[in-house]
């Protein structure tokens, strides 16, 4: 994971008012049209708690706040380094998986007979590899051994592992654009919009992901722009607070997800955060107004400075099901990155290539298991290694 954060200043946090104490807003029908007419744009609170002789007025309280009860120094959490949850996941990921047991049991068998080449191929396409780099590979592995004039199975495990790292591609550019930009004399952190269907486990994500940059120095800020599930904003709350992350979330259910979206952007400029992430809404991405209005989340965030990151969370079950729906997430919100949740055992591995090759963008984090570390970079020679032992 890279930065290039100018070492600036970065202003101490100040305290605020619990949102209990504080008078809701009231908006009326007009004044709504003229919001929506100015554009989505949030309020953001006043972030200085009021002296004792000063009351909170209606006009003060805003529409979207920011959430800053903090536990005790003591319970904040230390996420796990980035090599200690690579090796660990690097083990589980050899234990895991129907495509490398398969595979190491066709191998196993001593010499290789047309039987066994033919369900091998059948291997590769049940786990997902998708049939035009499941045909490449075969033909590729075919030819390589009558050149090689062996059926010895460990010679031809290496060839295979050579030929599966070559179509997981380890010279693809994995690395996470976590470079504070100048914009106007003015610091603009790192934006990440995470974005995907319903059910993916993109909050979780979000949340596991700013371990991990907080594991790396990182100053992290949350952006709750998913308004239509009552838990969404308080499960990142959850996963923030343990790691001593703030969340920027709306006071309203049904709230414009696009005026959360703006001001986790302009607070995380005001505290000079190293980077922000925004949490969205699942969508179906046969839904056009809700794909509509993902873009409009990505042009709203972009009016301080283009987005750095946008990475799709993909369920790992659904393999090639999974596909069609990261087209569109594609075209729509112009995706830079591939998160895979829940690559575990009833996961199918090859979903790997074939969704890079669908989007031609990288699987940047791969995710394991359920526990608040269990996300960690992807790393091909480790995945093909775990695949073919």
């Amino acid at each position: 994971l890279k930065s290039s954060r100018t070492q600036t200043e970065v202003p101490p946090s100040t305290s605020v008012v619990p949102e209990a104490s504080l008078p809701q807003a009231q908006e009326s029908e007009a004044e709504g049209a003229q919001r929506s007419r100015d554009g989505p744009a949030a309020q953001t609170a006043d972030h200085t708690a009021p002296s004792a002789g000063q009351a909170s007025t209606p006009e003060e309280t805003p529409t979207s706040g920011i959430e800053e009860e903090r536990t005790e120094s003591a319970s904040i959490e230390i996420p796990e380094s980035i090599p200690s949850r690579m090796g660990r996941l690097r083990a589980r990921l050899a234990r895991s998986g129907a495509l490398g047991k398969s595979l190491l049991s066709l191998l196993s068998r001593g010499d290789l007979s047309a039987a066994d080449w033919e369900e091998m191929e059948d291997s590769l396409l049940v786990a997902d590899l998708g049939l035009e780099a499941t045909d490449e590979l075969m033909e590729a592995l075919h030819t390589r051994v009558k050149v090689e004039n062996t059926t010895d199975p460990q010679v031809v495990r290496a060839l295979l592992r050579e030929e599966l790292l070559k179509l997981v591609d380890p010279d693809m550019d994995r690395s996470v654009n976590l470079a504070v930009r100048d914009v106007d004399g003015v610091q603009v952190p790192a934006t990440i919009l995470m974005v995907g269907v319903n059910g993916t486990g993109k909050t979780t994500t979000t949340g596991k992901m700013a371990r991990i940059f907080r594991a790396e120095g990182h100053e992290v800020l949350l952006g709750a722009a998913d308004t239509f599930r009552a838990a969404a904003a308080e499960q990142l709350e959850t996963w923030g607070s343990r790691v001593g992350v703030d969340v920027v979330r709306s006071d309203r259910e049904g709230a414009d997800p696009a005026s959360v979206a703006f001001e986790s952007v302009e607070e995380g400029i005001r505290r000079g955060c190293d980077v922000v992430m925004v949490d969205t809404a699942g969508r179906l991405q046969t839904k056009s107004a809700l794909m509509d209005e993902l873009g409009k989340v990505k042009r709203v965030m972009e009016k301080h400075a283009p987005v750095s990151e946008v990475l799709l969370v993909l369920d790992a079950t659904t393999g090639q099901n999974g596909l069609r729906q990261a087209e569109v997430f594609a075209e729509v919100a112009g995706v830079t990155g591939i998160v895979l949740s829940k690559l575990d055992r009833s996961a199918k591995g090859g979903i790997v290539v074939s969704v890079q090759r669908t989007l031609g963008v990288p699987v940047k984090f791969v995710g394991l298991g359920e526990g608040p570390d269990d996300l960690a970079p992807f790393d091909p020679q480790s995945f093909v290694d775990a695949i073919v032992g």
